[in-house]
This record gives structure tokens, sequence and C-alpha cells, in this order.
């Protein structure tokens, strides 16, 4: 990335109120400050906004200097795939519920906006994950993840059988609706409400949690980020798998001829974030903690 920032793309559901009415607040700030503005072509805005040049998604991160992703976490999951070969640091506003990874509020879009074109925000590398489904005829299908990679069931709802490897060795042989693996990022995604645990993301370490386990013995498990996950399905009647790497579904999953395997990939992304980023102020504000007591921190 180059400083100051001359070319921004913006990426959001521009059809929502919310992400229309900060992308209409930072348009004409961005060209106050001789930013160029880029935007997907597929995007449902007017193409003859003044400023904005339009392009084919897949040059968007290819072109800019910096991405700002406006709504929710999936915005920016979506924006971490579009960056992820291209060392383009990723600034989230959020505009959707939860937030974890969009921690820009509204009320301090513009100042955060100004500190990324100079280059005075804090930046935070963070793990992505590969997904490679190996199918029986030999080809390869691949993702990129920056939260996690599922096996589900899929269609019939009927309970899956797996086996999983770590490094080349037999972990175990899981019954359930799937498995989830995530990096720290990810800790506090999906794989919090399969029982997980909170990871600090700088952590270098994976989580593998099962999906409602049928044995209560089946818990969550942490390893290296260095590992190699592997995952078989079992043959069981009357039950489809697929796989999804962020929620976009990479494909589905044949029983005992497919082979999943998930690593950390070689590329990692950057986030960028406030100067004040507290990751633990963070969690207490997002899931609530310490309502009845008192904060020492103020």
């Amino acid at each position: 990335m180059s400083f100051p920032v001359r070319k921004c793309a913006l990426i959001g559901r521009f059809v929502d109120p919310r992400v229309a009415e900060s992308m209409n607040v930072l348009l004409p700030h961005l060209k106050a400050r001789n930013v160029q503005v880029l935007i997907s072509d597929s995007a449902d805005i007017p193409n003859d906004l003044n400023g904005v040049i339009h392009l084919p998604e897949e040059q968007l991160a290819e072109q800019a200097d910096l991405l700002i992703a406006i709504g929710g976490d999936g915005t920016l999951l979506y924006g971490a795939r579009l960056v992820a070969r291209y060392n383009v640091p990723l600034l989230g506003i959020n505009r959707g519920r939860l937030g974890f990874l969009t921690d820009v509020m509204p009320a301090d879009m513009l100042p955060s906006v100004d500190a990324a074109l100079a280059g005075s925000l804090e930046k935070e590398e963070r793990t992505l994950l590969l997904a490679s489904l190996r199918r029986a005829d030999g080809s390869t299908v691949e993702s990129l993840a920056l939260n996690d990679i599922v096996l589900q069931k899929a269609a019939t709802g009927r309970m899956l059988d797996f086996q999983t490897r770590v490094n080349g060795r037999y972990v175990n042989t899981h019954s359930g609706d799937g498995i989830v693996i995530a990096t720290a990022t990810g800790s506090t995604a999906y794989a919090l409400s399969c029982g997980g645990p909170i990871v600090e993301p700088q952590l270098d370490v994976l989580v593998m949690a099962p999906i409602c386990a049928h044995t209560m013995s089946d818990r969550p498990i942490v390893v290296s980020a260095r590992s190699t996950i592997e995952v078989k399905l079992i043959e069981r009647y009357d039950t489809y798998a697929q796989v999804a790497c962020d929620g976009v579904v990479l494909g589905s999953m044949e029983p005992d001829v497919d082979v999943l395997n998930i690593r950390a990939a070689e590329e990692r992304i950057t986030l960028l974030h406030p100067p004040d980023h507290d990751y633990y102020c963070l969690l207490r504000s997002k899931l609530h903690w310490g309502r009845g007591g008192l904060d020492p921190s103020r």
C-alpha cells in the first residue's frame, strides 16, 4: 500500500439505506481529498456518479490502495476475498448489527477514513484459511476464508458421519451436523455458537468445533495454525454435505471419495483499526459483558 492513498475502493449493499447514507457522506469527502473512488460496475448505484470509476469487481483490489467495506461483518469478509492476493488493507464501517470486524462506527467514519488515507491507523495482520476440496477424479477446487470453513449437512438435513485428521494423524470419527474450522478471527463467529473458545486474533491457532455433535464428549479443540486438517465424509444413508468458506458454498462433498484439506494460506490480510482499538473492550461491548458491574477502565 502506498501513502497517501490516491485510489479507494468502496463495497457494500448500497441499496441498504444505512449503507447508502454513509456512502453519500463519504463520496464528497474523498473527492475533496483528491482520492479516486472505485466501485464495482455491478453495484446497484447510478453509473453517472461524478468522480466515481466503475470497474469489474475482480479488478477493484488490483487498482486500489485501500478498500473500505460499509456494512456488517459479512461485507468485510467479502472484501477480504477481494484483497487477499493484493496486500490492500481493509477498513470496516459498521452499518450492520454485531460487527466484530467492522469496528468503525458511523460517527467516527470521516476522521477514521482521513487517518487511513494518511496511513496512521493501527494495522493488524490476520490469518486466512485455504480450503482444498479434492475430488475422486483428481480435480481440486479451492477457496480462501477469513473466518471459517464449514462442513455442513445439506438437502435432507440428516446427521453426518465424518473423520478428522491433523497432520495425517487420526483425531476422531464424528456424528452430528458438521464441523467448523475457524481462525482466531473466526472464533467469535459460527465456532462460538458451537461452544468454541474466544481466541485472541494475534494467536496463531485454529479452532475445530463440531456442530451439534451426537455425543457430549465431542468437544472443540485448538490446534496450531501450522497444521493441515483433513476431513472425510463417511457413507451414511440419505445424507448430503457441502463445504462453505465464510458462508459461500465451495461445493458438495461425496462420502468416502472426496477429501477436504484445510490449512493456513500463504496470503494474509491487513485490517485497519482506530488508534484506541481495544479487543477486550470490543468483546465487552458486543457480548454485553459486565452489564451489572463497574468498568475499572473508566
